[in-house]
């Protein structure tokens, strides 16, 4: 069903759905458009109408053939009771027509090094514009990267600009948690500090992190513990990179903000080393969550897609709340204190390991192991019933005024002196 927006655009139907709205196909008076509007309770907010009018200048005037642009932004009146509540904000853009990152990379699980390093440099200098106009993004991955695909070239285009930080920023100017989506959140918006541009390069390295390896360095588990390991553990490397660009990834995820790269210089020293990956395959490496005693996959052939696979559930970050197909994982959580972030890097890592090999310490081991196990607990417990009868009895073999074998002194009921036999 067709719907009118701010008396100039046409939504005709539903092109996907995010945490911040719905994303329709839409008409306007230059040609077709992709209008996001916001979901119903972030459209009812008066704050955040407020905010999003006051950035309006922000989001309109951010241009680069690696972003999405932004053509119009309609704020209505909250206290509009003629609007549908959704209808109260909407943003018109470009229309890309081609898939997500995420879609992209669920297809093929794991990308070729130059592909990768292409489509990361690409969103790299879009940043680098951004970050000029003041500009940080919060929430890169790759639900958040289309990639616009034309005459057979591809081009990938950053979204959502903007977005996250108006829609998530706390009221009154207090820090009540963190917001973004915990595989990506740098260590110091873990930490509560203020997210500066180098947040977005820490998330933009991770997520060429795991185009390469098909997962993240961090990831995995209960957000909780992704937070721990994204402030004290370090990435592992990945086997089969050059070593120029293992320690630029490296350099990328430093826990230190002012260590990384800017936008602007990661996007040359990754153009500068695609010579070095030109034929490289997508690296063989296991994945970290990967059932060990599931069937190996079936070989490809040369030149053939792997058929996908069934799709990786996102993490729900809302009690109660069901994943969809936009892997829903964007959220606010409470900073966690000193304690909770403290502990041993042991153990939780996702270390690549050679494909077919078991990762060290794995919690799933085979059938074998786990009846050796129940036989030693079940002799453990054996010995100690046995100890624990043969102390019953000998404690039984007392005289009647229950003084123990051996002349060991025992105090009396009502008499602290101790009598002997």
């Amino acid at each position: 069903m067709a719907r009118n927006i701010g008396g100039v655009y046409t939504a005709h139907r539903v092109l996907g759905r995010g945490s911040a709205g719905t994303v329709w196909l839409g008409d306007g008076p230059d040609g077709p458009v992709a209008i996001k509007l916001l979901r119903e309770d972030l459209a009812a907010d008066p704050e955040l109408a407020e905010r999003f009018a006051h950035e309006r200048h922000a989001l309109l005037g951010l241009e680069h053939p690696n972003i999405v642009g932004v053509r119009d932004l309609i704020v209505g009146d909250p206290a509009d009771a003629g609007a549908g509540p959704d209808e109260r904000i909407a943003l018109v853009m470009d229309l890309v027509r081609g898939p997500d990152l995420r879609g992209h990379l669920e297809r093929e699980r794991r990308l070729a090094p130059l592909e990768a390093v292409t489509i990361v440099a690409g969103i790299a200098s879009g940043l680098a514009v951004a970050h000029a106009a003041g500009i940080v993004h919060r929430d890169v991955k790759p639900e958040n990267i289309l990639l616009d695909i034309r005459d057979g070239a591809t081009t990938a285009l950053l979204t959502d600009f903007g977005v996250a930080k108006l829609i998530d920023e706390p009221r009154h100017g207090g820090r009540s948690g963190v917001v973004g989506t915990p595989d990506y959140m740098a260590p110091e918006i873990v930490e509560g500090l203020p997210p500066r541009a180098a947040v977005d390069i820490y998330a933009l390295v991770t997520v060429l992190y795991e185009l390469l390896a098909g997962f993240t360095p961090f990831g995995g588990g209960h957000p909780g513990a992704v937070l721990r390991r994204q402030v004290t553990e370090k990435a592992a490397e990945l086997p089969g990179l050059p070593r120029e660009l293992s320690e630029l990834i490296q350099q990328c995820l430093a826990k230190a903000p002012a260590s990384r790269l800017r936008a602007a210089e990661l996007a040359s020293r990754l153009r500068e080393l695609t010579p070095l990956l030109t034929g490289l395959p997508p690296l063989d490496i296991g994945d970290p969550d990967a059932d060990e005693s599931a069937p190996a996959p079936e070989p490809v052939a040369a030149g053939a897609r792997r058929e996908p696979g069934p799709a990786r559930a996102a993490v729900p970050l809302v009690r109660g709340a069901a994943p969809d197909d936009e892997r829903i994982t964007h959220t606010r959580m409470r900073v966690p204190d000193a304690d909770e972030l403290a502990g041993g890097a042991h153990g939780t890592a996702r270390a690549p390991r050679a494909a077919g090999t078991r990762r060290a310490g794995a919690a799933r081991r085979g059938a074998g192991d786990r009846r050796r196990r129940l036989a030693l607990t079940a002799a453990g417990v054996a010995v100690a019933g046995a100890i624990g009868g043969w102390l019953l009895l000998s404690g039984g073999s007392g005289d009647d005024n229950g003084a123990p074998p051996g002349g060991a002194p025992a105090v009396v009921e009502g008499n602290e002196a101790p009598a002997t036999r």
